[in-house]
């Protein structure tokens, strides 16, 4: 099983987390590729990242 190392609380499934997508816009450029931050439901600490593929 998987814990937050802030709070403890168990994260068993999707739902106990939250995708936050940082967007890839830029002044006039688009990245190909987005950025996210995973973050615990519970108390809000952030737990991973990651870059998904292009839109």
């Amino acid at each position: 099983m998987v814990h937050c190392p802030e709070c403890e609380t168990e994260l068993a499934g999707q739902g106990d987390v939250e995708f936050v997508d940082l967007g890839a816009e830029t002044g006039f450029f688009k990245a190909s590729k987005r950025f996210y931050i995973v973050g615990c439901n519970e108390c809000g600490a952030a737990i991973g990242s990651g870059v998904a593929g292009a839109r």
